[in-house]
């Protein structure tokens, strides 16, 4: 069962679900298809979230990690473990991102366009960090939620 609660941020509507222990996706509503199999329901996780997106968007790195488990491909699953040690207040590109993989799976050459089609899947945006994530030259790339909204998350962050 996949479960789902709804919550608002200083960026707009968010849709979060859980399988009722652990995040599995926060999207910008506009970013996101309700399915109609997901059972709107109060967990504890959606609370710990609320939680972790309060802190976060008072321009604080929130002191903890939620239990967080994102459906995707191994590969994916790489990229976004890799996504996670992007320090709160910095940036990475996808360049360093795929050096990351690499150095965790020596027997894989990851390209930079490959992470960036596994960054746009992200299903837990804002917690696992993609918006983090620029061009080697330093351009800010695209972002699901929209470059708007990636510029105002790294601004909170102090990154820009």
């Amino acid at each position: 069962m996949i479960y789902m609660n709804k919550t608002d941020s200083p960026l707009g509507p968010l849709v979060l679900t859980s399988d009722g222990e652990n995040l599995t996706g926060l999207w910008f509503e506009n970013r996101s298809t309700i399915q109609e199999s997901w059972q709107e329901k109060e967990l504890p996780i959606f609370t710990e979230t609320q939680s972790w997106l309060q802190e976060y968007f008072t321009g604080k790195d929130p002191a903890w990690m939620l239990p967080v488990k994102p459906e995707g491909t191994d590969y994916r699953k790489n990229v976004w473990k890799a996504l996670l040690e992007v320090p709160y207040g910095e940036t990475a590109s996808y360049k360093d991102i795929a050096q990351m993989v690499d150095a965790a799976s020596p027997d894989r050459k990851t390209s930079a366009r490959a992470v960036g089609g596994a960054v746009g899947k992200n299903p837990i945006s804002i917690i696992i960090p993609c918006h983090r994530i620029i061009g080697s030259d330093g351009d800010l790339t695209g972002y699901g939620g929209g470059i708007d909204r990636k510029i105002k998350l790294l601004e909170l962050e102090k990154s820009l």
